[in-house]
């Protein structure tokens, strides 16, 4: 027995310097983004059946013979959240982790916490590359934009693939090929004026001019009009071209003809539209004078930066005013977060116990994200300061309380042998 308590202080010796490194480890990445404590978890050894006469009957009981650390398990709630002051920084609110491809394979953390290298390549600060879905818009030869993208979706999780998106990076000019005009001119003899801008095939910034006064003679029913287009530069020193033609209105001001088409526009044809029925240029009294124009075509731009909205996608905004989604950061998932093994720090692997990593879906069987991404915040370590301070003291009388089986265990052994003696 006196061996058996010997042994029992040395497992509990064991056990709670484990228990106390692991806490150790937790308090030393108070700081740490993204870091997942763990939590010590004991067990008995083995036990010595004993079994005791009690009158009639006999009372089963057992002999503990020490004590071990079956599991270390992480813990899963979410960390606190705190400001930060780049776009590129971001913290999932929800389950789900970062991949990030390594040199030997990929990792798994919830440090947001990334960059972007000299190579325009999306990095965690130990340089390794975030994965996800490029929108295959972006012709990096050039770094301009190729496609104007509304949403990009996340591929399969076999073809993740390493972020890139270019520092600089350009939205090219698209030249005006039609303008719809619309408006009401009225019906007094007054001349109306209408405008819009279009873009020329070299990519400026030009002005497309309509004139309307009435023609005379006027005949009954409706009204009739003689249109001037003109196409000039941007402050009115250069006129391109100059068409005249005319419009006619019916009785209820409604357009029934027009023999303007096109107008060239610095080496490029721009259709002018007029529309029909209410859904266009009017002609009708004792109403409002107004006047609007869509054109399509589009000045260039230079990227202003990239955003990150709570789906995780990648939105490059452009000095024009345009938008477009260039890609999408992947956020992995796991049946058993648990069973992940820690590889460093924030960073985890798969493992047996894990599974293989999978993406959410919604209910057309689209991949998505799974959690709500936030920009500018990072997620903190989810280490409770209180908490652990709290279990390393038990821990540490818990040691103290073994040392001292042991050595009383030593000194009767001593005793023992003594009186053999």
């Amino acid at each position: 027995m006196m061996t058996q308590a010997f042994y029992s202080g040395l497992s509990g010796l064991r056990a709670g310097q484990t228990a106390i490194d692991i806490t150790a480890n937790n308090i030393s990445n108070i700081s740490t983004t993204g870091f997942r404590a763990y939590k010590a978890e004991f067990s008995n050894l083995f036990e010595d059946a004993m079994v005791s006469q009690g009158g009639d009957s006999l009372n089963p009981s057992s002999v503990g013979i020490g004590t071990q650390i079956q599991a270390s398990s992480m813990v899963l709630g979410n960390g606190s959240y705190s400001l930060s002051e780049r776009s590129t920084d971001m913290a999932l609110d929800g389950a789900g982790w970062f991949g990030v491809s390594n040199p030997t394979g990929n990792f798994y953390t919830r440090a947001g916490n990334f960059m972007f290298d000299s190579n325009s390549n999306l990095v965690t600060s130990e340089g390794y590359h975030v994965l996800g879905t490029m929108g295959g818009n972006i012709d990096f030869d050039s770094n301009t934009i190729t496609d104007v993208v509304g949403e990009v979706g996340l591929g399969d999780i076999g073809e993740v693939e390493k972020l890139s998106f270019p520092q600089t990076l350009t939205y090219p000019s698209i030249a005006t090929t039609s303008v719809k005009f619309f408006g009401n001119i009225g019906i007094e003899d007054e001349v109306r004026t209408m405008g819009a801008d279009i873009v020329d095939a070299q990519g400026n910034l030009n002005y497309l001019n309509l004139s309307f006064s009435k023609s005379n003679p006027q005949v009954q029913p409706g009204t009739q009009w003689d249109v001037t287009a003109r196409t000039e530069n941007s402050d009115g020193s250069i006129v391109y071209d100059s068409k005249t033609g005319s419009v006619k209105f019916d009785s209820d001001g409604l357009l029934i003809s027009s023999s303007l088409t096109t107008i060239d526009n610095n080496g490029s044809a721009v259709e002018i539209g007029l529309g029909s029925s209410y859904n266009g240029i009017t002609a009708i009294g004792n109403t409002e004078i107004t006047s609007s124009s869509m054109s399509d075509g589009s000045i260039g731009g230079d990227l202003v930066g990239y955003d990150i909205n709570s789906d995780a996608e990648v939105v490059a905004t452009f000095s024009n005013g345009y938008q477009s989604s260039v890609g999408q950061i992947a956020v992995f998932h796991f049946r058993n977060d648990q069973g992940l093994d820690r590889a460093s720090g924030a960073n985890f692997m798969q493992s047996v116990n894990s599974g293989d990593p999978f993406f959410m879906q919604d209910e057309s069987g689209n991949n998505i994200s799974g959690a709500k991404v936030m920009t500018y915040k990072l997620e903190n370590s989810n280490v409770a300061m209180e908490q652990a301070l709290t279990e390393l003291i038990v821990y540490q009388r818990s040691y103290d309380a073994n040392s001292k089986s042991v050595s009383t265990a030593n000194e009767m052994m001593q005793k023992a042998l003594e009186m053999d003696a």
